[in-house]
């Protein structure tokens, strides 16, 4: 009942005493808690995906922390029913408890297999049957006395050595009275019947809880409201006085089917294991169990609204279990919808995937519709976030709410129904489907005049033809892009499924600048784009934004500059955990170490890369970095004594290139694969010239299809420089000084130089 304010103040003192009271900290554990923020308290900008990982590292550092006031034992059991992320702060726990005061003890089924490596501080108990000695050991331990010889027995029989069973059995025949008492052991009354010791656990469980008739119903309703409950939610449930519902769950705990914790009214109890909780719901008739379902979700909702808040899920199992399915599906959407805000992505798909399962019930109507598109939209976004952009699944989830926008007509979900498929077609990469949704996006941008929108279809076309090597409308899209974004009325582009589209615009512009021949004017958009990636403190759009830079300086054979950019880049995916782009600053930062003579160096880092990338299914960008790896290659031939071994790998690399541009239309990159290969080419041997010129020459036609005046400079350079070998000075100056003459800037550029002193020469 207390006030945020209030939740705040108490979240703080709590922190004081191990130290973690900063604002960030109090951040990370308020949003963890649904504490809402004041407005003056500073907000967490991270990714989702990053601040979950903030969060779990700052529960792990908090237990630490009270670790070295106190011993801390964390017993956690039936780890095989745990959570993805549950799992995740383990993994992190045990990593970290080496040296710290803290026993961390887990118990989890057989079939379970731990996420974490076997360490020297771990210690895995493999629990074997009890072998017969200790059965009976434990037979007398439990009952208090000795048994009748025919009695343990039939224990010794039927337990084949499982410890519970043993326990539960042996009070079961204690309560049972078919025993009597004598002389300091137990003796049977009569006979013993045939069914006295059950054959299974549950007949066990079954049995104590019929003996225990006055109170078996209040197991039964606590079964219903999970292996742990309140006393105020099964006081709210049961309708019982105080005194009678104290009395009753008194007798279960002394009967140990439960364990309290607390004192009422501020009591919770736990069934002692899985198989009793089991046992008392399946004594329930299913329409007993529907009726106090729908009881219990009743009461959460109106009496316990922060449950409802923080966990609809139990809502959404218990409108489910009462048959309820209409009023199950909105609080699944919602618990999807909060998992999915918390990058916990495999709960998120989780729930939303029960909640499409009980909507398939209904009856298909329109309202059936528009309640799976709520569905399908967030599914698509947990699957891209969870997976990566090419899990099929996430094609399917996006392409089904495509369709649904279309059956439902003009739905606000459309846009980024529309972005999240074209970010899956694109990762994969397929850029005819990708086009295709690009388009479409435009349609519905022009329709609506949203500028925000506009600025989100521009982006997308223009990475597509960028891509494909259509760069003059490439940049046309791009040029529209920037010109409708607007940075304060379009912060919503830094946050869906990905970087922010308007400064992409400028990005994508820059290196559609240096393409098409202009390489001072890429260095100044590039900038611009780093520059309004500062302002937006997005993440992830920072991240791509220093990878652009990096990329103008490879473009440009800027290797210091590229090298510097890349690493900062690959600092900032790190401090987020922005994998994707990792990948992309470990490719340009392993080009310039090979660049400046470390070339086993270079090339493993890039090779590494793309084993990962492929390794994932992603085809996206390989055609350069299969450029850069045979450049790089071509780098460490020139300073080995023997360049065969490098020059045979630089021919795969450009041969993994070129069959990646043929299976993926991915363009952008293709005239200087061919040219890489002439330069291979010529440094394997003189003899290899005529072949050499050939793919010179196929360089130089690729390029002026593409009007990217870049290549076709560094192409020409080429041909020109191995027609000066071969005596053909005037075909080489021919060749190259028009492509030299029509630059107009960039001249302080390696190529541009290169260029120049090569047509001197040819004066």
């Amino acid at each position: 009942d207390d006030s945020a304010e209030t939740k705040l103040t108490k979240l703080t003192q709590s922190l004081e005493p191990v130290d973690m009271h900063d604002e960030e900290s109090v951040a990370l554990f308020a949003t963890l808690l649904s504490i809402p923020l004041p407005d003056d308290h500073p907000p967490l900008q991270y990714s989702p995906q990053k601040q979950k990982e903030k969060t779990l590292r700052a529960l792990v550092t908090w237990l630490h922390k009270t670790a070295v006031q106190q011993p801390v034992r964390l017993e956690i059991e039936d780890l095989h029913w745990a959570d993805p992320s549950t799992l995740e702060l383990l993994g992190l726990l045990t990593d970290q408890t080496a040296t710290s005061r803290m026993l961390l003890l887990l118990t989890f089924r057989p079939e379970f297999i731990p996420q974490w490596p076997a360490q020297a501080h771990t210690l895995q108990l493999h629990l074997t049957r009890l072998p017969q000695q200790d059965i009976a050991a434990m037979v007398e331990r439990v009952a208090g006395k000795g048994l009748p010889d025919e009695v343990v027995q039939q224990l010794l029989t039927k337990s084949d050595g499982v410890p519970l069973y043993i326990e539960e059995m042996t009070k079961n025949l204690v309560e049972s009275g078919l025993l009597t008492e004598a002389d300091g052991h137990y003796e049977l009354t009569g006979p013993l019947p045939e069914m006295a010791i059950p054959s299974s656990l549950q007949d066990s469980f079954a049995a104590r809880l019929d003996r225990l008739l006055p109170v078996r119903e209040l197991a039964q309703i606590g079964a219903v409201l999970g292996r742990e409950f309140s006393y105020d939610l099964i006081h709210a449930v049961s309708s019982m006085d105080d005194a009678a519902l104290q009395d009753g769950l008194g007798q279960l705990s002394a009967a140990e089917i439960l364990f309290q914790r607390g004192v009422p009214p501020d009591a919770t109890y736990t069934f002692k294991h899985a198989l009793l909780q089991d046992a008392a719901y399946a004594s329930f008739l299913k329409s007993q169990r529907q009726q106090f379902h729908t009881q219990t979700a009743q009461v959460l909702e109106q009496q316990f609204p922060e449950t409802k808040e923080m966990h609809p899920e139990l809502l959404a199992h218990h409108y489910a279990e009462a048959s309820l399915a209409e009023q199950a599906i909105p609080y699944y959407q919602q618990a999807g919808q909060r998992a999915l805000q918390r990058s916990a992505n495999m709960e998120a798909i989780r729930h939303l995937t029960k909640g499409l399962e009980l909507l398939q019930t209904l009856p298909e109507t329109l309202q059936r519709s528009e309640q799976e598109l709520l569905f399908q939209h967030p599914l698509g976004e947990a699957y891209l976030m969870g997976h990566g952009y090419t899990v099929p699944e996430a094609g399917q989830a996006f392409n089904r709410a495509h369709a649904l926008c279309q059956q439902l007509g003009d739905k606000p979900q459309l846009t980024s129904v529309l972005l999240g498929l074209w970010r899956f077609y694109f990762g994969q990469p397929d850029y005819r489907a990708a086009r295709q949704v690009g388009e479409q996006l435009l349609s519905v941008a022009e329709q609506t005049q949203d500028s925000a929108t506009l600025v989100m279809a521009h982006y997308t076309l223009g990475s597509c033809l960028y891509s494909q090597g259509e760069l003059v409308a490439a940049r046309l899209h791009v040029e529209h892009g920037m010109h409708h974004y607007a940075p304060r009325q379009h912060d919503v582009l830094a946050y869906h499924l990905g970087e922010n589209s308007g400064v992409g615009c400028f990005w994508v512009g820059a290196g559609l600048m240096w393409l098409l021949g202009y390489p001072d004017q890429a260095v100044q958009q590039c900038r611009e784009a780093l520059a309004r990636a500062e302002q937006e403190a997005h993440p992830l759009t920072r991240v791509a934004a220093l990878m652009f830079q990096a990329w103008i300086a490879v473009f440009r054979r800027e290797v210091r500059e590229a090298q510097t950019w890349a690493g900062q880049e690959l600092a900032l995916c790190r401090e987020h955990g922005i994998v994707w782009f990792d990948a992309w600053g470990t490719v340009m930062h392993g080009w310039a170490v090979a660049a400046q003579g470390h070339g086993a160096e270079g090339t493993a880092a890039i090779e590494q890369s793309i084993a990962v990338h492929r390794g994932q299914g992603a085809e996206l960008s390989l055609t350069m970095w299969h450029a850069l790896l045979a450049q790089a290659y071509l780098y460490a031939g020139e300073s080995e004594t023997s360049s065969a071994p490098s020059r045979r790998q630089g021919f795969t690399a450009v041969a993994a290139g070129l069959a990646a541009v043929e299976r993926t239309e991915e363009r952008y990159y293709e005239a200087e694969l061919y040219r890489l290969k002439g330069e291979l080419l010529l440094q394997q041997s003189e003899h290899s010239a005529p072949t050499a010129a050939t793919s010179f020459q196929k360089a130089i036609t690729i390029a002026r299809g593409q009007q990217a005046k870049s290549w076709e400079l560094r192409a020409a350079t080429s041909l020109a420089r191995l027609w000066q070998q071969q005596g053909k000075t005037i075909e080489a100056r021919d060749l190259l000084a028009p492509v030299y003459d029509w630059f107009t800037e960039g001249f302080d550029t390696a190529d541009l130089k290169d260029a120049k002193t090569l047509l001197e020469e040819l004066a």
